[in-house]
């Protein structure tokens, strides 16, 4: 099984400190890399900090989601009541706006939450049962007291000679190229 996220080619640097571990994402920042990974024990702000450079389509996609299912209920009580069946009790209007607003909020809140819980698995890709850096050996001490670097194949400089050396020159404890293949 292969996972298009990380295809065979891409490295990954292992660090026993936060100090090396931060200045190593810093540097490679710096040097240009911009599909660049990094997994710690613990949030550590200053690498969440130097690896965030886009911003997520999530809040446009919630909008978007929210404008379409406060239309969409807007305009399914419009044509149940003032087209398909028309009724009129108590000389009151088939198209009644206050009636139909609180329908139209909740449906509009109902299709963001669900854009918004969806879209989160969809742009996570998840769930993600495996992952080619699963199988390095050590990997699983990222979440007890250990700081892993991975940087993408498919990143503009990553280059099978010069990714590792870069990574060797950043004080890493072992640099492990990924095979990209669960065998």
């Amino acid at each position: 099984m292969r996972d298009a996220h990380w295809p065979a080619g891409a490295f990954a640097a292992e660090f026993d400190d936060e100090a090396p571990f931060v200045a190593a994402v810093s540097a490679l920042r710096e040097h240009g890399y911009k599909k660049v990974e990094a997994y710690s024990p613990y949030p550590v702000p200053h690498v969440s900090a130097a690896l965030s450079s886009h911003r997520s389509p999530l809040p446009l996609i919630v909008f978007a989601s929210g404008v379409i299912g406060g239309l969409l209920g807007y305009w399914i009580q419009w044509f149940a009541n003032a087209v398909s069946y028309p009724l009129n009790i108590g000389g009151r209007p088939t198209h009644a706006v206050p009636a139909f607003f609180i329908p139209t909020f909740e449906t509009t809140v109902l299709f963001a939450a669900l854009a918004a819980f969806l879209g989160l698995f969809a742009l996570l890709r998840l769930p993600r049962p495996w992952h080619p850096i699963f199988e390095v050996d050590g990997f699983e001490r990222a979440s007890i007291d250990r700081f892993w670097i991975a940087v993408d194949a498919r990143d503009p400089l990553a280059n099978a000679s010069t990714t590792p050396r870069a990574l060797e020159s950043l004080h890493a404890l072992r640099v492990v190229q990924l095979s990209g293949d669960s065998t």
